[in-house]
């Protein structure tokens, strides 16, 4: 578990991190997802003790944990631009488990340097996104229902409830020159609503196609229905139509090809796990070729 150490520096004590993690022969498989969740809670120092692995833990598993470690950094957002991603999403949630407040910060400076890249910040307006998007003017900005102890986005909005109040907050963004997207579930009747209260785009949530997906014959077949009449209203409607949430290289062409007018999808979780297996370059590379 992390330990917190105190120092005293410059007459003051500063914060500092770091973890050991004593690994039971022949038991260091997990090691690579230790690592990366030590390093996202701000460990700067590691420490292992192995009492001799087979395989040795200084081979394949440690080459791994490091690459998942030196994913948490920016250069694997480069790489991913470098090989043809078109834009980075982030969503700074209240409690900054899937990105720090300060990383978006770093993040949009680094994409100062590729303007022809899009950054995207998704998140929930009544928590804690207005003053990052405020400071950080991204291109987009697509707004999520999710509560902070969700653990992770499960539904679109429900603009019968939540239209009025969040009105001034898409007309304050698109003010600042920002695009705004509104996470939608996949709901023809619900389109007008949206281009309604302001918003620029939809992005469908598909969590419940990739289920569908999974299943096949007819839940996909009527997912599709679904998600392609709800497409077609949004444009119909005068809104931009992106699409995500369990996308993946394997039923991101089935959705493509049945579902009109997407202009972006956002793949994080399969981008993620697939880099683990071949590295961010070929992962991103994949899923290009998948549209």
């Amino acid at each position: 578990m992390p330990v917190l150490l105190l120092r005293r520096s410059n007459s003051a004590f500063r914060l500092a991190r770091f973890a050991i993690c004593a690994v039971a022969k022949d038991q260091g498989a997990d090691l690579a997802e230790w690592a990366a969740w030590h390093a996202r809670l701000g460990v700067s120092k590691m420490w292992v003790y192995d009492d001799g692995s087979r395989p040795p833990l200084t081979d394949a598993v440690v080459d791994r944990a490091e690459r998942i470690v030196g994913m948490m950094g920016p250069q694997p957002y480069m790489k991913a631009l470098d090989a043809g991603a078109h834009g980075i999403t982030v969503h700074p949630r209240p409690d900054g488990r899937h990105i720090r407040v300060d990383d978006v910060r770093d993040l949009a400076q680094l994409l100062a340097s590729r303007p022809a890249a899009e950054f995207n910040i998704e998140g929930n307006p009544f928590e804690n996104l207005v003053d990052i998007v405020r400071e950080v003017r991204p291109h987009q900005c697509t707004l999520v229902p999710d509560d902070p102890g969700q653990s992770t986005s499960d539904h679109g909005w429900d603009l019968k409830r939540d239209g009025t109040r969040l009105q001034p907050v898409i007309a304050g963004f698109k003010a600042l020159g920002v695009r705004v997207s509104l996470f939608m579930d996949p709901i023809p009747e619900q389109m007008a609503a949206a281009r309604a209260v302001g918003a620029d785009r939809v992005e469908l949530y598909t969590e419940p196609f990739a289920q569908a997906f999974i299943r096949g014959g007819d839940a996909l077949r009527n997912s599709l229905d679904l998600y392609a009449r709800a497409a077609k209203r949004a444009a119909g409607e005068g809104l931009g139509v992106n699409a995500g949430h369990d996308l993946s290289r394997e039923n991101l062409p089935v959705f493509l090809s049945r579902v009109p007018d997407v202009l972006e999808v956002s793949i994080g979780h399969a981008q993620i796990c697939r880099a683990l297996e071949v590295g961010t370059t070929q992962s991103v590379r994949e899923l290009l070729a998948a549209l």
